[in-house]
């Protein structure tokens, strides 16, 4: 997708409200692509999408309702995704310097405490929490959305709550390909499709997918995900560099005003969600009664209708 830009590590500006901010890696300097809508000097979101390794793309969701909610907010591409450079460096595929690089765009964009509201989708909710626990002094508040405070309690809910609700067969069909190694066997995406993705990840046929969500999904890259995710699609890899993030003890410190949501049908525990809500010290709980992991669509009235009052609030106070 980004076969178009140099490497240059310049911080450009582009057509359409987009430009392409340079960021310092241990490996050198690269670009990574954001986007503004909206103009609110007193209300700008950053949106960090999930993945990890996705893009920005099946947030677009939010251009039927933050513009005209009078909200400003940030498309943002993390480095190796979408319209960002995209190294071939593993090193660079770290929990840490993805932290450091959501620091740098938020210098680059010159945002602060007066208006920085950073959001982060699944993926895109551990950075965020691990960016308000080294950083909250830059920030207005945060929305953790669709994303459990532990990954250890994630793998569990998926292990006793979503597998033993599939069908057995193919759950052991599945896990065999996952096995073998054998992920690109398409009869593994019609598995997940029939079993998972249309139950827990977004509720309709796979052919009905809105296009923004079908873009999101299609350009992932693989080198990320697998290196920090794993390659099933039912949990977090045991080898994978996320397995044993837990950031549950910690939740009490951030000390900000933060909005959780959360969905009945989601790969995550809804309950849990519900409990980081009351660790946070100004946290808020967010519940989509008809949502899945994707609840910006399948839920789509009651999402954006929360997250615009929870944006507003900040407004008032």
């Amino acid at each position: 997708m980004s076969g178009y830009l140099d490497n240059s590590g310049r911080d450009d500006v582009l057509s359409g409200g987009s430009r392409m901010i340079g960021i310092d890696t241990p490996s050198g300097r690269h670009r990574v692509w954001v986007k503004r809508t909206g103009n609110n000097p007193g209300l700008r979101v950053l949106l960090l999408h999930g993945g990890p390794g996705a893009t920005h793309e099946y947030l677009e969701a939010c251009d039927s309702y933050l513009p005209g909610a009078g909200v400003e907010y940030y498309y943002y591409d993390q480095l190796g995704s979408g319209y960002s450079d995209q190294p071939e460096d593993p090193s660079l595929w770290d929990l840490d310097r993805f932290v450091d690089e959501v620091e740098q765009v938020r210098q680059a964009l010159g945002l602060g405490p007066d208006n920085f509201v950073l959001y982060g989708h699944s993926w895109g909710g551990i950075l965020a929490t691990e960016y308000a626990l080294r950083h909250q002094e830059h920030l207005r508040a945060i929305v953790i959305s669709n994303m459990m405070s532990s990954v250890p309690a994630y793998n569990a809910y998926a292990e006793q709550v979503l597998m033993p609700a599939m069908d057995s067969v193919a759950l052991a069909e599945i896990k065999a390909l996952e096995a073998s190694g054998d992920i690109e066997n398409p009869r593994y995406m019609e598995l997940l499709n029939e079993q998972h993705y249309i139950h827990h990840v977004l509720q309709m046929p796979v052919e009905d997918w809105p296009d923004p969500a079908v873009r999101g999904f299609a350009h992932i890259n693989p080198a990320i995900y697998v290196s920090m995710q794993g390659p099933s699609e039912l949990g977090i890899s045991a080898d994978a560099s996320l397995a044993h993030w837990d950031r549950s003890a910690d939740l009490a410190s951030i000390d900000v005003p933060a909005l959780v949501i959360g969905a009945r049908h989601d790969t995550m525990d809804p309950g849990h969600m519900e409990m980081m809500a009351g660790r946070l010290p100004q946290g808020r709980y967010l519940f989509c009664p008809d949502g899945s992991h994707m609840a910006m669509y399948d839920d789509q009235a009651v999402y954006y209708a929360g997250l615009i009052d929870f944006l507003h609030g900040l407004e008032e106070k």
